[in-house]
């Protein structure tokens, strides 16, 4: 009879951790949490001490039976969940739910599902760590709280089924500000001129790119600025004046985080956040090898961390030796150096046995699984290697007292890009087609000038969004996948071709938030509030001392709210459509995609009919109203009424005014008008600004 017990979190670990522990040790899983909040009220004790009320999940009883019968007949139980604070939060949640007061008890945690580090696991058995308990039941309640009384405020003030939250709604506020920047931006016309030499005896020319003169860098403006350059030079003699030659080295990128992995996994595989730490949480409990059965692969996928512990780095030194030979050996390790908290108990993420290889196991898993964990081993090996190294030559031209100039490079060592290379890696060797020096005689073969337009910000990404709320200091590994979930689901943000676009109902719920909570959608306030709750972690700081302190201040914003907003409610503004069941006049209402016309005559007269604001402004290709639309995701743009006999559309608003260059209609773009024509590049100033100024 087994006389231990192990209990996982997840179900999908216990034949692995079964097969390893052997048949002393009974394994069984509590499929993740097993008390929590109730979710029919707040749950938490303002009056006394913000004690939080704990329940049993429903649903739960069955596994708490199963799991107290094998208690009963243990020896020693050992709480093996996540080794995360979560994980921590989980056990300590099993020893009360339970009843464990009187059991030996011990807390196991293991970096990566193989034979050694769970044996390794039992050697170094622990009590629960109350701090990193605190630190996940802090998140919890603020969490709780924010949600808790601010939701309901939207449901009152907007439609119900909307959310408020502690890191959502920063996150929302922070794509909605970039989108803000990028409605505001206007583009600004800017040239390039190169021009294309050949070398005496050489066939293939070679171009150079203007850069001013020996004084300054000149900027090229305007078309006219060109046509002047490129006639002052005609018939110019150019002149090789410097010749620089020099080598540069590539570093190795270091090994994946939570946070890299999620940006790289949607760079290169087009996964979701969602997707990729799904498709992460199977490799690291354990997928069939043929001749190991259930094995990990790679190690904790929660993690900040890029350190890497040392039968990892002796692993990889042995197989880079053995597979490449000792020059691809690295002198030094490195690590991320930086200024941040981070949960340093965990190595980056890896593969377990560099010796698996994708190539090994590409029968043996579904494809995404196998993209993701090749691309796990790639980089993890590609970070053990040396760097990259690259000749460099730069090459100053002089034509009349006007500068150009060439660069060129080309590799010398691969180093570990014979393993992994990222997008921005992929620079095609610029070589120059033969050896120039102050001697070369050059033959001038034409002017090549091209017009440009400034670009405006990128829209967020779901990779650009997790690199931002990380550098932020906003949330952790775990919370980046299930806030960009909750922001989505909610239709506050849309994602189209990869970008995030902020829909008309995320504009609304954000302007509550700013005018109500500032603070609680204030960047730097939420990323103090993580620095203290890293502080809980490390025994400095009383979680309940936090609590106690945020709790207050929240209580009076939603009070203030309550009343205040009741001038900023939406209400249901008339239309001059007529309702054609009834006669009464339509009104506009908000429903989880937005605005729609609908009968108030409610529920005697249940007609509605999509709403489309008029702009004023005619359709350029059929003459009827111009109105603002929305696309299936939710993103506003602009539209005929028509549709779909006419095809217009527009993401920014027409003005109802021709360009006076090609005729098409200007757009508006903050204080500018802009031509809809992309290629005609048309910019002028709003007449109406101009006339105010």
């Amino acid at each position: 009879m087994a006389k231990y017990l192990v209990i996982l979190e997840s179900p999908a670990k216990v034949k692995t951790i079964k097969k390893i522990l052997g048949a002393n040790y009974e394994v069984m899983a509590s499929n993740g949490h097993v008390r929590d909040l109730p979710k029919s009220q707040l749950g938490i004790d303002v009056e006394h001490d913000f004690e939080p009320k704990y329940i049993t999940i429903r649903g739960k009883g069955d596994i708490l039976a199963a799991l107290r019968k094998a208690v009963k007949k243990a020896d020693k139980i050992y709480l093996a969940t996540d080794p995360d604070r979560e994980g921590e939060a989980i056990s300590w949640h099993l020893y009360y739910a339970l009843k464990l007061e009187d059991k030996k008890v011990y807390r196991i945690t293991f970096n990566e599902i193989t034979r050694n580090a769970v044996k390794d696991s039992l050697k170094h058995a622990r009590e629960i760590d109350m701090n990193l308990v605190d630190a996940q039941q802090a998140r919890r309640v603020l969490d709780r709280m924010v949600g808790y009384r601010i939701s309901p405020l939207l449901w009152a003030k907007v439609k119900r089924g909307l959310s408020a939250g502690r890191v959502q709604s920063v996150a929302l506020r922070i794509i909605c500000d970039k989108e803000e920047e990028i409605n505001a931006f206007i583009p600004e016309e800017y040239w390039s001129l190169d021009v294309s030499l050949r070398a005496d005896g050489e066939k293939k020319p070679f171009t150079a790119h203007y850069y001013g003169t020996e004084k300054e860098r000149v900027a090229l403006t305007r078309k006219e600025q060109v046509e002047e350059l490129t006639a002052s030079l005609e018939g110019a003699e150019y002149h090789v004046t410097e010749v620089k030659k020099g080598e540069r080295t590539k570093k190795s990128p270091l090994p994946f985080t939570t946070s890299t992995l999620q940006q790289e996994a949607s760079k290169v595989l087009n996964f979701s956040t969602q997707k990729t730490m799904r498709l992460a949480q199977q490799l690291y409990e354990g997928v069939d090898v043929k001749g190991e059965g259930t094995v990990g692969l790679i190690t904790y996928l929660r993690t900040d961390s890029t350190r890497i512990s040392e039968e990892a780095e002796n692993m990889a030194r042995e197989y880079v030796n053995a597979h490449y030979g000792q020059q691809y050996a690295p002198v030094e390790n490195r690590e991320k150096k930086n200024g941040q908290k981070i949960q340093d108990a965990h190595e980056a993420i890896r593969p377990t046995d560099l010796n698996r290889t994708p190539y090994a196991l590409k029968d043996q898993l579904p494809r995404d699984l196998f993209r993701l964990y090749q691309l796990i081993w790639k980089r993890f090996l590609a970070s053990r290697m040396a760097p990259a190294r690259f000749g460099t030559t730069a090459v100053k031209l002089e034509a009349r007292g006007q500068i150009f100039t060439v660069s060129a490079s080309h590799m010398l060592f691969d180093g570990f890009m014979s393993v992994y290379t990222q997008e921005e890696d992929k620079e095609e060797e610029n070589r120059l087609s033969g050896e120039l020096n102050k001697d070369s005689v050059l033959h001038f073969e034409a002017f090549d000038p091209k017009q440009h337009f400034t670009q405006p910000p990128a829209h967020y990404t779901e990779a650009s969004l997790v690199r931002a709320l990380e550098e932020l200091g906003i949330g952790r590994p775990s919370t980046y996948a299930p806030t960009i979930t909750t922001i989505l689901a909610r239709h506050y943000v849309v994602k189209e071709n990869k970008n995030l676009y902020v829909t008309e109902l995320g504009e609304v719920v954000n302007r509550i938030m700013k005018e109500a909570f500032p603070s609680i959608v204030d960047v730097n306030f939420t990323a103090n509030m993580e620095a203290l709750l890293d502080g809980v972690e490390d025994g400095n700081v009383k979680w309940k001392t936090i609590v106690s302190n945020f709790y207050p201040d929240l209580d009076e914003a939603v009070k203030s709210a309550q009343k205040q907003l009741e001038h900023v409610t939406i209400a249901d503004e008339e239309s001059d459509e007529v309702c054609d069941v009834c006669g009464r006049r339509m009104v506009i209402k908000y429903g989880p995609h937005g605005r729609f016309l609908a009968c108030p005559g409610f529920p005697e007269c249940r007609n509605t009919r999509p709403y489309f604001e008029k702009i004023g402004v005619p359709c350029p290709k059929c003459g009827k109203d111009i109105v603002l639309k929305k696309s299936k995701k939710g993103r506003k743009y602009y539209g005929c009424i028509d549709n779909p006999n006419c095809d217009f559309m527009a993401w920014q608003k027409p003005s109802g005014q021709q360009c006076p260059k090609c005729g098409s209609m200007l757009l508006e773009k903050g204080n500018k008008l802009v031509c809809m024509d992309e290629q005609c590049g048309y910019v002028t100033v709003k007449r109406d600004v101009v006339e105010s100024a």
